[in-house]
């Protein structure tokens, strides 16, 4: 038995809802983003072997997911889909505020190279230089990939956060 088998059913309750956080980030299709958790854990279970510390089990776990979201455009053509159409409501642990879809939409609009590291920042919580080792980026580049996209997303909500001021006055 590898060193995740004891740990495994916690580490999935205690993972699933932020992988899935993370995959809608990616794929912003609910369906596809359970799919994408569950192909993650079972990826996990199967090569647990590989995992030298039980520690990064987490980062591990992320990068299995970020794997899997390219390898299902490998094998398939997406979608194609307005990105800013709300997925179903009532999926559990997904905003569907106004602002919320606002922030969806401004996400959707960054190029995944911006995007990635954010979702790894925001929803993952690690750090530039553990987004570096995830993404094969050095922490510097990471650091400026982080600091241009929150750029980008500022200067895309901003005139939607004064134009509501506006309406508000």
């Amino acid at each position: 038995m590898g060193k995740l088998s004891k740990h495994f059913d916690s580490l999935v309750g205690a993972l699933s809802p932020e992988l899935y956080r993370y995959a809608m980030g990616l794929c912003h299709n609910p369906d596809v983003a359970e799919d994408l958790v569950q192909e993650t854990f079972l990826r996990a279970w199967r090569s647990q072997q590989t995992l030298r510390d039980i520690k990064t089990a987490r980062a591990w776990l992320y990068t299995i997911l970020r794997n899997e979201h390219a390898r299902l455009y490998e094998r398939q053509r997406p979608d194609v889909r307005d990105p800013h159409t709300l997925p179903d409501v009532g999926v559990q642990g997904y905003d569907t505020s106004t602002e919320a879809f606002t922030l969806r939409r401004a996400l959707d609009a960054l190029d995944m190279q911006y995007r990635e590291p954010l979702l790894l920042q925001v929803i993952g919580g690690f750090s530039c230089k553990e987004i570096g080792e995830m993404l094969s980026l050095k922490p510097n580049t990471v650091l400026t990939r982080l600091f241009r996209a929150r750029k980008m997303l500022r200067a895309t909500l901003e005139p939607e956060v004064q134009e509501k001021h506006h309406e508000l006055s």
